[in-house]
């Protein structure tokens, strides 16, 4: 059993962890660092902008800092102008304190800066609520707060290890097809002895949760693809290594986490009515043929051991399925009534050995072999 120590160095390692908390780090180290120039540098009566228009600039993604970075610089500039336009003209006050927050609210509802229009407001609370009659000179003064904010923030986030989300993507579809691979294994050692509803029930629920797994695996692709843009990390790899170019160049050729994430959706739908035509199994009459049952869980068994470990040496599933129906079509003694049982069974795990294949040339050209 794990100890306390190692469980927590394997959560350590995983690099969704190593990821959030480096961004933990960058936000301090960003947010920090602008305070400290707004402070030493701009001698600001409002040290408070600055650092927190650079917590709102670093964000998972490189690309999404540049973009999000620039729609805070906008906005927050708006909302000054908006707070000084109406401090200068109508005065603070309840009701215009209300109005810059309302026509705020309303800028934040704009197309081209809705993921960071709320700052229009935000800035606006920030300067009329900290003392407009001293702020009401120093106009350019607070969006250059601002400014500096987001260049901080961007800074950050570009020099201090800009995130590569590829390992979390490998990582949810390595946990996928390990939990396939595991659901065929269990069939079949199942399904050589015998089996009842409640094992088919679990089974089924455990595809119900890979469905789960396999949507935060797509969030996590789209992370990966985003990461990848305008990251200087990445670039730098290409350009220094060209054995990383050339991989990186065949692998976008040969496939790609969406396609890999569309077949392993197709086997879990496949391996999801798989379930269900075992557990109406359970109700039907007859004793099973032998033959079949002992054959059809060693395909089943291998296709686990396949989509789970594409290294595993096995015999081709797809075949052996093909050879396993032509010699049910020729046993003469196989009752009629089995036929569409026994039909559904191997249509099904074609459809899964398929996909087995397809996952395995996937990964192998996703990972390829280190020299």
């Amino acid at each position: 059993m794990p100890t306390p120590t190692k469980k927590i160095t394997e959560l350590l390692r995983r690099p969704e962890v190593t990821t959030d908390f480096l961004q933990i780090v960058k936000s301090v180290v960003a947010a920090t660092a602008a305070w400290w120039l707004s402070i030493a540098i701009l001698d600001s009566a409002m040290p408070f902008l600055a650092p927190w228009t650079a917590l709102l600039t670093v964000h998972a993604t490189v690309y999404r800092s540049l973009s999000r970075g620039a729609q805070s610089t906008v906005a927050s500039a708006i909302g000054v102008g908006l707070s000084f336009l109406i401090g200068n003209y109508l005065g603070v006050s309840l009701w215009t304190f209300a109005l810059a927050l309302f026509v705020g609210l309303l800028g934040a509802r704009v197309t081209w800066i809705r993921d960071e229009g709320i700052a229009i407001a935000t800035t606006a609370i920030f300067i009329l609520g900290s003392g407009f009659d001293s702020q009401q000179p120093l106009l350019l003064e607070r969006i250059i707060e601002i400014a500096l904010g987001v260049a901080v923030g961007l800074a950050v986030n570009l020099i201090i290890i800009p995130p590569i989300r590829d390992r979390q993507a490998s990582r949810y579809v390595d946990s996928i097809n390990r939990r396939m691979g595991d659901v065929l294994t269990s069939m079949s050692d199942e399904f050589s002895d015998s089996w009842d509803t409640d094992r088919a029930d679990e089974w089924f629920r455990e595809t119900e949760s890979m469905s789960d797994e396999l949507n935060t695996a797509w969030q996590s692709v789209r992370f990966a693809r985003e990461s990848r843009r305008a990251n200087p990390r990445g670039d730098l790899r290409k350009s220094l290594n060209p054995r990383v170019r050339n991989q990186a160049q065949s692998q976008a050729e040969e496939t790609s986490y969406e396609n890999i994430l569309q077949r392993v959706d197709e086997g879990i739908s496949h391996l999801r009515n798989l379930t269900r035509t075992l557990r109406d199994a359970t109700y039907a009459e007859g004793e099973w043929d032998d033959s079949f049952r002992r054959e059809w869980g060693n395909i089943v068994k291998d296709a686990g051991r396949s989509i789970s470990d594409p290294d595993a040496e096995v015999e081709p599933v797809y075949e052996r399925l093909d050879s396993l129906a032509r010699a049910l079509s020729d046993d003469q003694h196989l009752p009629t009534a089995s036929w569409p049982l026994y039909g559904a069974l191997i249509t099904s795990m074609r459809h899964i050995a398929v996909v087995v294949d397809d996952v395995a040339s996937a990964r192998e050209a996703r990972e390829p072999n280190k020299g």
